[in-house]
């Protein structure tokens, strides 16, 4: 019995329970990030982790809700504290592709066209009410959303990394507003809902309101995370280990979506994709160098909610691709 225990001994003390990834700067920072959004922010503790998670996963962010909870506050607040280039966009229906990209001005000193680069040549680009752009100011974004560069007169501009746009949306006026191409809905990483604040967070949002009175919020915001230390993150995060049953339990959930019978429109292999990286994001945010299936959960309803089309029928019932995605979600057997 003896010579047992000292067996147990010896092979416990080679166990090795270590990360194979050094994740506690990654994390020191982001807890650093999260308490400078709070000097100004009340809750909305899911969304900033969302907006991380994005950032780490190099992915683009939609943020929708009704005017007045924080959409572009949050953005700004977020982008001030990473030490990245930001620019800010207002969509209008007016606004033209070249407003966004740039355009070529002749040089009378040269006699030749040069490229004036638009405010999307950024790091961090903030799009303020994105559904007010007309169809072809919004197929500008495909090519740089995408491929994070931008075609002009047959030459290409490569944006430097890391590159993220942030857009909001007003999902209740549709006034002056245009729906947004599924082409384009498809390029975001994450589709974010904005709810209204409870009682308590109403109190707490009055009280800081009050405390901060005419000081400049932005003001007391640090850069916490510098443009090097972003690139890094984001390449730690891609080495985050997932197992083969956690790979076929996302395509599952995906397959779900091309044949339930509630969605007209299922989603691509570009949204296995974004829950496999956006996966990876959370389980870096929580401190772990591997995937669980909580991770995949809390990734694919933001991840797939606007990837996909509820039926007409359904739709007039009110069900909306939010609840359907959590029905398939739940539905299909978490990996043991």
């Amino acid at each position: 019995m003896e010579n047992n225990f000292e067996i147990n001994n010896q092979e416990n003390e080679n166990l090795n329970f270590e990360s194979r990834l050094n994740l506690q700067p990654l994390q020191d920072n982001v807890q650093k990030v999260k308490a400078e959004i709070a000097k100004v922010i009340v809750g909305q503790n899911k969304m900033i982790d969302q907006l991380l998670v994005a950032v780490l996963s190099n992915g683009h962010v939609l943020l929708e809700g009704v005017p007045g909870v924080a959409k572009t506050i949050s953005a700004k607040l977020l982008a001030k504290t990473l030490s990245l280039d930001f620019s800010r966009i207002q969509f209008t229906p007016d606004l033209m592709p070249s407003d966004i990209i740039g355009t070529s001005v002749f040089d009378l000193s040269k006699s030749t066209f040069e490229f004036k680069k638009g405010p999307i040549f950024s790091n961090f680009v903030l799009i303020d009410e994105i559904n007010r752009a007309p169809a072809k100011t919004q197929a500008a974004l495909f090519e740089v959303m995408e491929e994070r560069q931008i075609t002009a007169d047959g030459t290409t501009y490569v944006l430097d990394r890391p590159f993220l746009v942030i857009a909001t949306q007003n999902p209740i006026e549709q006034e002056g507003t245009y729906r947004l191409p599924e082409a384009q809905l498809d390029r975001f990483l994450f589709k974010i809902n904005i709810d209204y604040p409870n009682l308590e967070e109403e109190i707490h949002i009055l009280q800081k309101e009050n405390d901060l009175q005419s000081r400049d919020k932005m003001s007391a915001i640090a850069t916490i995370i510098s443009q090097s230390h972003i690139i890094e993150f984001q390449e730690l995060v891609k080495q985050i280990l997932i197992e083969q049953n956690l790979i076929e339990y996302i395509a599952k959930i995906v397959l779900n979506t091309r044949e339930n019978a509630f969605l007209y429109l299922g989603a691509s292999p570009r949204a296995s994709i974004a829950i496999l990286n956006a996966a990876k994001g959370f389980a870096a945010l929580r401190g772990r160098d591997f995937v669980t299936p909580d991770d995949i959960k809390d990734a694919a309803i933001p991840v797939l909610q606007h990837r996909v089309v509820v039926t007409p029928e359904r739709e007039m019932e009110g069900i909306t691709s939010t609840e359907i995605i959590k029905q398939i979600v739940d539905s299909v057997e978490i990996p043991r």
